[in-house]
C-alpha cells in the first residue's frame, strides 16, 4: 500500500466525524423548526416520527446502492458526491419556507449519508485483515465523538449564547441570539469544506482490476439481503449487527424522557450524561479494541462485547437512582468491543472487490433499525410511565434491548474462526 493510501485514512476518519457531526447538530433544533411549521408539539412529535422513518427508510434504500456503486467506479468519486450533496442539502434545509420542503430535504440527506458504507469499504481497502477491527473501533469513535459534539453545538447555534461569565472576562462580544437555522449552515458548511479537502487529498483505494460491474440484482434491499445470505456465516453476522442497532437505538428514542421520569433530569443533566457516554465508548473504540484483539483475538472480543451490553442495558433499566444508572456506563462502554470486531468478521469473510457490496448492504439491512425501533421503544416507554405502573417498571424499554442483545449472543454461538479471503479465491482459515 502507498504511503498516499495510509495518508488518506485519517481524510476517512474526519469524513464519519463531520458526517455525524453535521447530522447530530441539527439533532436539538430540527423539531422546534419543525414545531414552527405545525404549530403544536403535539403536532410536531407526529412529525418527528415521520421524519425519522423516513430518514431511515431512504438509509435502507440507497446504502446498497451506494455500496454497489463503490465497487464499481470506486470509493473516491462515491465518499466525494456524498459530502458535496450533503453540504447542499443542509443548505436546502437551511433555507426550507415550508414542512414538505424540509421533509424532502431530510430524506435527501439520509440517501446522501448513506456513504458510511463506502467510508468502511475504504478502510476495508487500505487495511490488513488483522487490523481492521482496531481501525473500524476508530471509526466506530470518530462517529461517537461526532454525535456527542454535534449535538452540544446545535444546542448553542440554536439556543444562542448568554453567559454572564462571558461579560466579567471581557468577551462579551462572543454572546450572540440563537437560530434554529444556524445549525443547518454550520452543518453545510462543514461538509462542503470537507468536499473541497477530499477533493485535493483523497486518493482511490480501490485498483480498477479489482472493481466489478454495478448490478441492481445486489444494489437494492432485497438484492442486497440475497448477498448477505450467499454465505451464512455473513448473513449470521449481519442479523446480529442489525439486533444491536436496533437495541442501541433505545438511547436517542427514549433516554432524555426516561431519565426525566425516573431520576427528574433536565436536558442539562442529560446533555451531561451523554457526553460522558460519548467520551467512554470513544476510549473503548478508540484506544482498547486493538489492545483486546491482540489479547483475546476477535471472536472473544466480539463476545465479551455483546455480554457487557446485555449486562448495561439491564442494569440501565434497573438502575433506582441516577447515581447507579452514571455507574453502568463504563460496562455499556465496552459493548463498543462488539461493532467493529463483527465488521471485521464479516470484511474477513468477502472477496475484495465485494467490499462496497458487503458494507452497503449491512448499512441497509441495518437502517431497518432507524424506521421500527423508535416505534418499538416509544410505544414500550409509552405503556410503563403511567401512575399506575410501578416506577420499577419504567425501564422495561432498557430490559427489551437487553433482550436483542440476548438473541445476538445467541447468534453469536454459530460464528465460525475468521476466514481470510484471498481475490478471487476460497477463503482460508487465519
Amino acid at each position: 500500500m502507498s504511503d498516499k493510501l495510509r495518508a488518506a485514512a485519517p481524510f476517512i476518519l474526519v469524513t464519519v466525524f463531520l458526517d455525524m457531526l453535521s447530522i447530530g447538530v441539527i439533532i436539538p433544533v430540527l423539531p422546534h423548526l419543525i414545531e414552527e411549521f405545525v404549530g403544536s408539539v403535539s403536532a410536531a412529535g407526529l412529525w418527528i416520527g415521520i421524519f425519522g422513518s423516513a430518514w431511515g427508510l431512504a438509509q435502507f434504500i440507497f446504502s446498497p446502492i451506494q455500496g454497489g456503486l463503490s465497487d464499481s467506479i470506486g470509493r473516491r468519486p462515491v465518499v466525494l458526491a456524498s459530502n458535496l450533496g450533503t453540504g447542499l442539502d443542509f443548505l436546502f434545509m437551511a433555507f426550507a419556507p415550508g414542512l414538505w420542503w424540509l421533509l424532502v430535504g431530510r430524506i435527501i440527506s439520509g440517501m446522501t449519508s448513506a456513504s458510511i458504507s463506502t467510508a468502511y469499504a475504504y478502510m476495508s481497502d487500505v487495511t490488513p485483515p488483522e487490523k481492521r477491527a482496531g481501525v473500524f473501533g476508530m471509526m466506530g469513535a470518530a462517529f461517537g465523538i461526532g454525535f456527542v459534539v454535534g449535538p452540544s453545538l446545535g444546542g448553542i447555534l440554536g439556543g444562542g449564547l448568554h453567559w454572564p461569565a462571558l461579560e466579567t472576562m471581557g468577551l462579551g462580544f462572543l454572546q450572540f441570539e440563537g437560530n434554529a437555522r444556524y445549525p443547518f449552515f454550520f452543518a453545510a458548511a462543514l461538509s462542503l469544506c470537507n468536499f473541497l479537502y477530499g477533493w485535493f487529498v483523497l486518493p482511490e483505494s480501490l485498483a480498477k482490476d479489482k472493481r466489478k460491474p454495478f448490478s441492481f440484482r445486489t444494489a437494492n434491499p432485497l438484492g442486497a439481503f440475497k448477498f448477505l445470505a450467499k454465505s451464512p456465516q455473513v448473513l449470521r453476522l449481519s442479523v446480529m449487527y442489525l439486533l444491536m442497532m436496533f437495541a442501541q437505538s433505545v438511547f436517542p428514542t427514549t433516554t432524555v424522557l426516561f431519565c426525566a421520569y425516573r431520576f427528574g433530569w433536565g436536558p442539562t443533566q442529560v446533555g451531561l450524561m451523554l457526553a460522558v457516554v460519548g467520551i467512554c465508548s470513544a476510549i473503548v473504540q478508540a484506544g482498547l479494541t486493538g489492545i483486546f484483539v491482540k489479547k483475546l483475538g476477535e471472536l472473544k472480543s466480539m463476545y465479551l462485547g455483546l455480554f457487557c451490553g446485555m449486562i448495561a442495558f439491564i442494569g440501565y433499566g434497573l438502575a433506582p437512582s441516577w447515581e447507579w444508572f452514571i455507574a453502568t456506563i463504563p460496562i455499556g462502554a465496552l459493548w463498543g468491543l462488539a461493532t467493529p470486531n463483527i465488521q471485521a468478521l464479516m470484511s474477513s469473510k468477502v472477496d475484495p472487490k465485494e467490499q462496497g457490496t458487503l458494507q452497503g448492504a449491512n448499512m441497509g439491512l441495518s437502517a431497518m433499525s432507524t424506521i421500527f425501533a423508535p416505534i418499538l421503544f416509544g410505544l414500550t416507554l409509552s405503556a410503563v410511565t403511567h401512575d399506575s405502573v410501578p416506577m420499577w417498571l419504567s425501564g422495561a424499554a432498557f430490559w427489551l434491548a437487553a433482550l436483542f442483545m440476548v438473541l445476538s449472543l445467541w447468534l453469536a454461538g454459530g460464528v465460525k474462526q475468521s476466514l481470510r479471503v484471498e481475490p478471487g479465491g476460497e477463503g482460508k482459515p487465519s
